[in-house]
């Protein structure tokens, strides 16, 4: 067995295990943990696939970024462990039946006349360079595809932050509807005071003076 083939059993243990850990974990902070070592393993291989730029993003924008966001996240929202397990049991049948059915598409690809090996990449020239090659295609063959999936991501992150939006008591909050429909003459008020002066008393007059 090639020492390649070695590294590529070694990365992709470590990605079904921490994989499995992230569904597994009870605690939350630990599924984090656990998706940030997925990342490692899957730059692994995709280091191996010769996809050096893909490789060096996904550790410094996922787990270098990202993924401390998330965690930061998961620490400040304070998620209680029994209550995220209160419907374990009710929608196990259906989560086994998706898992079926994705055990079942995996088979049939890997199995089926469509899927055959594929043949080892040319070995490219010295002044190749891949992320050159990966910005070309992905802002031209796939530029519509690119902007969807950032219209996509915009949208999960809106609504990231609305559901995890808490409303304390005692806590002012501005409402926007209610700023834009105030009117000009609404913002700003000039009152007419009356002004109150005080007589001051005249001082005494010292004492010895005729």
């Amino acid at each position: 067995m090639e020492f390649k083939t070695l590294v590529f059993y070694f990365f992709s243990i470590i990605l079904v295990l921490a994989a499995l850990g992230v569904i597994l974990a009870r605690n939350p902070v630990y599924a984090v943990l656990s998706l940030v070592v997925a990342f490692i393993g899957a730059s692994g291989v995709w280091m191996l696939l010769e996809a050096e730029f893909l490789a060096i993003a996904l550790v410094l924008v996922y787990v270098g970024a990202v993924m401390v966001l998330f965690l930061f996240v998961v620490m400040m929202l304070d998620i209680d462990p029994a209550r995220l397990r209160e419907g374990f049991w009710r929608y196990l049948p259906l989560a086994l039946l998706v898992g079926a059915l994705l055990l079942g598409e995996m088979t049939l690809v890997l199995n089926g006349d469509w899927f055959q090996a594929l043949q080892a990449p040319a070995a490219a020239s010295a002044e190749y360079s891949n992320t050159q090659a990966l910005g070309r295609v992905l802002y031209t063959v796939y530029a519509y595809p690119f902007e969807l999936a950032s219209l996509v991501l915009l949208i999960a992150m809106i609504a990231a932050v609305s559901l995890t939006h808490r409303k304390r008591e005692g806590v002012k909050r501005v409402d926007p509807a209610q700023q834009v429909k105030v009117k000009r003459n609404e913002r700003l008020r000039v009152v007419s005071m009356p002004v109150e002066k005080e007589e001051e008393a005249a001082p005494d007059a010292p004492a010895g003076e005729s």
